[in-house]
């Protein structure tokens, strides 16, 4: 259960944000503008540029969808604060990114476990902006329309290491992309500067075999060669590296377990 549910959307795709949530907004942003700018890799930075999100207030859907629709032609999708994974597959699959239309509370400022508009906007839509990065989103979404249950749990941690949590070299240096991790200020500094994590060159049998809880800073993280690896992923026959990983178990979890970890 959630204590947050998603503000009414008009036709037009207009929130009517409060002037407490434009505010809530202008600090969360101004806050991130100033990490990313060093840390995000250069084509999220390319396409935040496109977004040109308002500071002084929340942005309109409508905003957003237009520059979507122009350069990969996906849009997000308004939905409630949760919806189940037959819905989330069936957008991506449609090039529709599932975006909850509520922000936190300034109690829950720096961390919330329910993504809100400000991590799936701010997170997720300037890289949705890049074809390569958006042909896999929509790839990942068709696979996991299909899988089975299970199937799908072991999707879910290609899609946890990479759209999420995901890190790029980029001339030499490593640099973020995942929306996770863009969205929260802590984890933008521990996941490039802490000693703390494993920082391992993206393997996807590991990837897909490797437990993660969403309620910690991430002990392992896996760097891609280049963006357009993503794009190379989606043209593997992934669902045979998720048989494989199935086959194989999972790996020991690098945490403590809360209660039970992904079977």
């Amino acid at each position: 259960m959630t204590q947050y549910h998603s503000k009414p959307v008009s036709e037009g795709g207009i929130v009517n944000w409060s002037s407490e949530e434009n505010s809530i907004w202008h600090d969360l942003v101004e806050r991130q503008l100033v990490l990313v700018e060093q840390r995000a890799c250069k084509e999220y930075l390319a396409g935040l540029e496109l977004l040109n999100l308002p500071l002084d207030r929340a942005p309109q859907i409508v905003d957003i969808n237009k520059v979507l629709k122009e350069t990969t032609g996906w849009q997000i999708e308004p939905v409630p604060a949760l919806i189940n994974f037959d819905r989330f597959f069936a957008l991506l699959a449609d090039k529709k990114f599932p975006v909850a239309t509520f922000l936190r509370t300034r109690e829950e400022f720096d961390y919330l476990q329910e993504p809100d508009f400000f991590h799936e906007i701010f997170g997720h839509c300037a890289m949705l902006t890049n074809p390569q990065f958006a042909e896999f989103t929509a790839t990942y979404g068709r696979l996991g329309k299909a899988a089975s249950n299970k199937e799908r749990v072991y999707l879910a941690r290609l899609y946890w290491f990479t759209v999420e949590f995901g890190l790029v070299r980029e001339q030499g240096k490593t640099k973020i992309y995942g929306g996770g991790i863009l969205s929260s200020p802590g984890e933008t500094v521990y996941a490039l500067d802490d000693d703390i994590p494993l920082r391992s060159t993206l393997d996807l049998h590991t990837v897909l075999r490797t437990p993660y809880r969403i309620d910690i800073m991430q002990p392992q993280y896996f760097v891609l060669d280049d963006i357009s690896q993503l794009y190379e992923l989606s043209q593997k026959d992934l669902m045979s590296y998720v048989r494989d990983a199935m086959a194989a178990g999972l790996l020991p979890p690098l945490f403590e377990p809360k209660e039970v970890t992904h079977a």
